[in-house]
């Protein structure tokens, strides 16, 4: 059983270690190593860890060990802070459990509640579901969890912020006296600590720091908009970077349906994921964004954990990350996999120091860019084009005025280098008209073409005196006038 030694030093069962090398994984992880064996002790534990290092396995196998599988009693939980999340534990725990013999339920909220109480009846062993459904359940007494011996917080960090504070105490008060508990999240808020001193016993800590925490596959780098310009600035990293699909954080729901309303407007096509949307349209949400229907998704810290879209180009921070920790999950979301990804951070004047700091906590580059020439360009670069392309339209401005006919004003002598002779001028292409003069010599000034009120009047006296006279006489007079002229 060479390929599952290292699992059965850990202290993990035969059948475990060989469903574990069935599946190609033979070394345990860092969060695996360190937290496996303290909770096979008995031990409470915290362990901070980020997505992606194996936190599932890792309370997940001491789980199912303690489990009893001649009992038909609920005797371990596990608490997710979304659905998808939850979904995803249960079927990691139906793929090991099966071996053991263990019977699992789902207990999320936006399934059909009535179908939940009917399957309680199969007797599970292990129940995985969401705090608000599985307190529903206490509440309606379809759930009784006096052999409880495991409880277990994933992402806890995110269930405290949904503000599950309560609920969670009360599934805890259902439990036996002699449970385990252990909570895994990637941060660790202030209200978690609280958490632990209250109702955590013989406490252990576990904290990794993984070498890279951002992947180095991905560029990050932020850019600098007025609040009231952030839709504005997403069109245009949008049109400029034409990503198949990218996902956009915010902070909190209250401006998600404004997001979704005036980005649909711009042309988009976008959607937004509810953490507490139902099952159903939360499951159609995915679908759509995976299969490229929809181009932008907008979502919160919370609704996005445990997403993994394959490929994920583009990762949009609308309202900057609350702390580091929050940056490595949503930067998390591309670059999977070694592959290429790009997180843009859209922040304003008085929220660039959040930049820097994030910079120095995580050890990456995180410069400024500036839309400009259909590039993103460091703040540097955009004034050196500036700069080169005021300088050509001066040199422009400069070489135009020194080509052009100079200009005589109150009778003073041209510059002779501004001066253009008739024969290098240049001839118009176009047939002479009557009266224009030799080439190279000026017309002379015409003669104005209008009648004087002399001649006006003469001629209108000529017209009264030829006024019915015979034509011979017309002739005469008009041959003496001939001769006058």
């Amino acid at each position: 059983m060479m390929n599952g030694q290292k699992w059965l030093e850990l202290g993990i069962k035969e059948a475990l270690a060989s469903k574990l090398a069935a599946n190609e994984i033979v070394e345990p992880t860092a969060i695996q190593a360190e937290t496996i064996p303290q909770l096979l002790a008995g031990h409470d534990v915290s362990a901070r860890s980020q997505t992606g290092t194996g936190k599932t396995l890792a309370y997940l196998l001491p789980l199912l060990q303690r489990i009893k599988p001649s009992s038909g009693a609920v005797q371990a939980i596990i608490l997710a802070p979304t659905q998808e999340l939850a979904m995803q534990i249960v079927r990691v725990a139906e793929t090991y459990g099966e071996p053991l013999g263990l019977r699992v339920q789902q207990l999320i909220g936006g399934a059909a509640l009535k179908r939940q109480v009917e399957k309680l009846k199969l007797k599970p062993q292990l129940v995985i579901g969401t705090p608000g459904r599985i307190h529903e359940l206490i509440k309606l007494r379809k759930l009784k969890l006096q052999a409880v011996t495991s409880v277990v917080v994933d992402e806890a960090d995110q269930v405290f912020e949904l503000g599950s504070t309560r609920e969670v105490e009360t599934i805890l008060y259902e439990t036996g006296k002699e449970r385990q508990i252990a909570f895994f999240s990637a941060t660790h808020p202030e209200q978690m600590v609280r958490f632990e001193s209250r109702w955590m016993k013989n406490l252990v800590k576990v904290q990794m720091a993984p070498e890279h925490r951002v992947s180095e596959t991905i560029d990050n780098y932020y850019i600098v908009s007025d609040k009231r310009d952030k839709t504005d600035t997403v069109r245009r990293i949008v049109r400029l970077l034409k990503p198949k699909q990218a996902l956009l954080f915010l902070n909190t729901t209250d401006n998600i349906a404004n997001w979704e309303a005036k980005l649909g407007y711009e042309g988009f096509t976008v959607e937004a994921l509810y953490g507490d949307a139902d099952k159903q349209r939360r499951a159609a949400t995915l679908a759509r964004f995976r299969d490229g229907r929809c181009q932008l998704l907008l979502a919160t810290d919370v609704a996005a954990r445990g997403l993994d879209i394959e490929g994920l180009p583009l990762v949009i921070q609308l309202d900057p990350a609350s702390d580091a920790d929050h940056y490595v999950h949503r930067a998390g979301r591309t670059g999977r996999m070694g592959r290429k990804g790009t997180v843009i951070s859209i922040v304003t004047p008085q929220e660039q120091f959040i930049m820097d700091k994030f910079s120095k906590q995580l050890g990456i580059a995180l410069p400024a860019k500036i839309m400009s020439h259909g590039k993103f360009l460091n703040p540097d670069e955009v004034k050196n084009a500036s700069a080169g392309f005021r300088g050509v339209r001066s040199s422009e401005e400069r070489a135009s005025k020194q080509s052009a006919p100079a200009r005589s004003h109150g009778g003073t002598k041209a510059p002779a280098k501004a001066v253009i002779s008739a024969e290098n001028a240049p001839r118009r292409e176009r047939p002479d008209k009557p009266g224009d003069a030799p080439a190279g010599r000026k017309p002379a000034a015409k003669a104005s073409s209008k009648p004087s009120a002399a001649a006006k009047k003469q001629e209108k006296q000529k017209n009264k005196k030829d006024k019915g006279a015979p034509k011979w006489l017309k002739e005469k007079r008009q041959q003496a006038d001939d001769k006058q002229s």
